[in-house]
């Protein structure tokens, strides 16, 4: 039996939203640890890991680990019924085919239960390397995402360069070019609002923005976001979902053109 119960059920509408438009289909995996996902988009060029650990659950019971094959949209389609305020509960039987989602308003006056087929998938689990990364910066996730979709209006990539100093985007298009730079922040009065950048070395790279505003989506779960860079190895955009876990998006860099690489 699988059982997870969230009172802050707003918290798994957050969650599927901030996947639902990047991955159309996915596997949730739930051992005695929590639940876990991880997917390449359906044009693999990025991927996603997102952690909800067990201790985070206001209840939760695994008796033993199951896989279940979720079709994203629907599942966001479901949790659309659920009130802001509602309190969220899964359940599946170990050899089941669907899951059930229960939600229960604060006072407990009405309660609603939706149960969704579930897909067999086949799903190769990608090994992440441990990687130290030349510079990570972590900024406010707001800013962030204002970034993202400013520079979408002048250029379908963003150059993303790293310095002790700062951090700079830009992008350039068919109007013109557009630079936003942010200097790191020492002495800020909420660490909320904060750039702070941790560099091995400098770093410069590019991005297709298409892909980090899909990422933007988990805005609304965290305050701060974290950008992990290195030469050749893939960004690693983190968003934190409370106390419980994380959602991680990996995205490779842009070979520009002129380099043989492919």
């Amino acid at each position: 039996m699988f059982e997870a119960r969230l009172v802050q059920g707003s918290l798994l509408k957050k969650v599927i939203a901030s996947v639902k438009d990047l991955l159309n289909e996915a596997t949730w995996d739930c051992s005695s640890t929590g639940m876990s996902l991880q997917a390449m988009d359906s044009s693999h060029v990025s991927l996603v890991s997102l952690l909800l650990r067990s201790d985070g659950f206001d209840t939760y019971r695994c008796d033993r680990n199951i896989s279940m094959g979720i079709k994203l949209a629907s599942m966001a389609k479901i949790l659309q019924c659920a009130g802001n305020d509602d309190a969220i509960t899964l359940k599946a039987r170990d050899d089941a085919d669907t899951v059930t989602f229960m939600f229960e308003s604060q006072n407990g006056d009405r309660v609603s239960d939706y149960e969704m087929k579930l897909m067999d998938l086949d799903t190769e689990h990608l090994g992440i390397p441990e990687t130290d990364y030349d510079c990570v910066i972590k900024m406010p996730a707001a800013e962030f995402q204002r970034i993202c979709r400013d520079l979408s209006q002048i250029g379908e990539s963003v150059v993303i360069c790293c310095t002790k100093e700062g951090v700079k985007f830009s992008a350039s298009g068919d109007l013109g070019t557009g630079n936003i730079k942010l200097a790191q922040t020492a002495n800020v009065d909420k660490e909320e609002e904060a750039v702070v950048i941790e560099m091995n070395e400098p770093c410069t790279l590019t991005f297709a923005l298409q892909y980090l505003n899909f990422f933007t989506k988990a805005t609304p779960l965290a305050s701060r976001v974290t950008l992990c860079m290195s030469g050749s190895v893939p960004l690693v955009v983190e968003y934190k979902i409370g106390d419980m876990g994380y959602i991680r998006y990996y995205l490779a860099p842009k070979i520009e053109d002129g380099d043989d690489a492919s």
